[in-house]
């Protein structure tokens, strides 16, 4: 009798085990299936960055991305991921950034701790491309716990775990930042620029920067062609008192607020001069560029 109920318990904790392996295996899925991009996003090769991108995907080289804000980074990472067919776990890097943050905690759940993977580990785990989106702004000390992962070891130390995970062939480690925001304070070490292939980015041409605003932006090749002008000489007062050019991201907002039925003058004021500066003598330059153009 006793075998009987032994046997009973034994069936109902592996049944039990199996279902509580399985949620945890689905609740992991679940994490990784939100990084994937299911829809190609909207990217116009400028150079030859696709195809060293690949390469370096190939290769499994780590990979910096320089290039003023707004110039299309992002958009091009997320272009990446879709064709490479590998999810994207971005990280937004800040000063209170922590390498716990990056690698994960324990978290306690009901009467229970917990481990909770970092956006990093979720990424080596999974073989997933992971960008650290202006990594400069992130702390010292956990940018150098990167290094073991953008060498031959190819490793992420989980210190808290007393574990070492081995990125797969599949990972690769993507990072970002403006070289115009650059300080003593702000910057990228040797040892740690030198781990990485730099791929350099700018504002497109004029034609394809009018491709981009026609299609993100649903307006007219006339109108896309004045906002692309407008860009080029508000970015000429770049150190005559403008610390940075329009991005073609704002040049996008000011293409938007057009196909809405905004007027191209007030689109303008609101999406290009009120945001990139404070000083009105620069804004009135360039209300005054505007209405020369349009």
């Amino acid at each position: 009798m006793r075998d009987s109920d032994d046997q009973k318990r034994l069936s109902h904790e592996s049944r039990f085990t199996h279902h509580a392996s399985s949620l945890f295996m689905a609740t992991v899925e679940q994490a990784i299936e939100k990084h994937i991009i299911p829809l190609e996003p909207y990217y116009l090769p400028v150079g030859k960055e696709v195809g060293l991108f690949e390469a370096a995907y190939r290769g499994k080289l780590p990979v910096m991305l320089k290039g003023p804000t707004g110039c299309g980074k992002t958009r091009f990472i997320e272009y990446m991921a879709w064709r490479l067919n590998r999810p994207l776990v971005t990280v937004a890097c800040h000063e209170d950034l922590s390498a716990t943050d990056l690698v994960g905690r324990f978290l306690l759940e009901g009467d229970e701790t917990v481990w909770h993977d970092g956006p990093l580990t979720i990424a080596v785990k999974h073989g997933a491309i992971c960008y650290l989106d202006e990594v400069v702004e992130a702390r010292k000390d956990t940018i150098v716990l990167i290094h073991p992962l953008t060498d031959d070891r190819r490793i992420l130390p989980v210190e808290k775990r007393g574990t070492i995970l081995q990125a797969p062939d599949e990972f690769m480690l993507v990072v970002s930042y403006n070289p115009g925001y650059q300080s003593v304070l702000k910057d990228l070490k040797q040892s740690t620029r030198q781990r990485f292939i730099g791929l350099e980015f700018d504002y497109p041409p004029a034609p394809l920067e009018a491709d981009i605003l026609m299609h993100e932006g649903k307006i007219d090749e006339q109108t896309a062609r004045d906002l692309v002008l407008i860009g080029e000489k508000v970015r000429n007062l770049k150190g005559h008192g403008l610390e940075e050019g329009v991005s073609t991201r704002l040049l996008v907002y000011a293409a938007q607020l057009v196909s809405s039925g905004i007027h191209p003058h007030l689109a303008c004021e609101v999406a290009i001069s009120s945001p990139i500066t404070d000083d009105s003598e620069l804004q009135r330059s360039i209300r005054e560029i505007v209405t020369t153009v349009i």
